[in-house]
């Protein structure tokens, strides 16, 4: 299993694919372990792809401290050094992309280019909503709090209507096969924390980088309001809305083929 030592911890990574390089930034507690994940998909058909499990997570190591958005953007340099990139195309999801902010900011000459997906700038700019609150909640029960804000249409009524699909959606959701490894549930609580003091809303203006924010129509976890703020504020990013909520990367087939053709320069259909 590849291990990369990054910034004084042992970074889990994968990497598959050819082409240009590319670097994935996960989300809220993101373990590649967990299958099938982005490397499954179309990305390293067309990309040199790298993913990789944050600290406090998957595989990584979990050291029992404050972590910041400034330290995760570090480890993904580090990570990057490790195995040689000197630059790369950069995508980040949810959580992943309040890091590729920082990383975009922090260490613009590592970016070439950038997605920001269903994430949030924080501050002003608007946060996204705040996972840290729930921490205390079973996981059945955060589950079920958190589909009908996942995704605005799937509320009560829907749930009544729909009841299979509805427990499906919670089975997956409180899935969580590594809860009892040592440190799992501090790493996602230190995780958490960092989340919660995201702010990038007053630098977004030093992102120079080629960017595409991507967002759910119906997110209510990084509402489409704060998506048009992001862009407003990143010279010449473009914006785009897919049928979905905050996993609308998941739910609208078009999403992942334009996040593509945006990366490699070509014009979307």
């Amino acid at each position: 299993m590849p291990f990369a030592k990054a910034g004084g911890i042992d970074v889990f990574y994968e990497r598959v694919g050819s082409g240009p390089r590319l670097l994935f930034i996960s989300g809220t507690g993101g373990d590649l372990r967990l299958r099938p994940n982005v490397l499954d998909g179309p990305f390293p058909k067309h990309f040199d792809m790298l993913a990789y499990d944050q600290r406090g997570l998957g595989q990584t190591s979990k050291p029992d401290e404050p972590y910041s958005m400034a330290q995760y953007a570090e480890d993904a340099v580090n990570l990057m050094t490790a195995i040689g990139w000197g630059s790369a195309l950069v995508i980040g999801v949810s959580f992943g992309g309040m890091v590729a902010q920082e990383l975009a900011i922090n260490h613009p000459h590592v970016v070439e280019g950038l997605v920001l997906a269903c994430t949030s700038p924080g501050g002003a700019g608007g946060a996204s909503y705040p996972l840290h609150k729930l921490a205390d909640m079973g996981a059945e029960e955060r589950a079920r709090f958190m589909i009908p804000i996942s995704d605005t249409r799937h509320d009560e009524a829907w749930a009544k209507a729909n009841p299979e699909t509805y427990e499906t959606l919670v089975a997956m959701a409180a899935a969580d096969p590594y809860a009892d490894e040592e440190g799992h549930d501090m790493g996602r609580r230190r995780q958490l924390e960092a989340r919660a003091m995201h702010d990038t809303w007053s630098r977004l203006d030093q992102i120079r980088c080629p960017t595409l924010i991507c967002g759910g129509k119906y997110d209510g976890i990084a509402l489409p309001e704060t998506q048009e703020l992001m862009a407003s504020r990143i010279r010449g990013a473009e914006l785009r809305f897919f049928e979905g909520g905050h996993l609308f990367m998941l739910q609208d087939r078009t999403a992942l083929p334009a996040m593509i053709s945006f990366l490699k320069g070509e014009d979307a259909d």
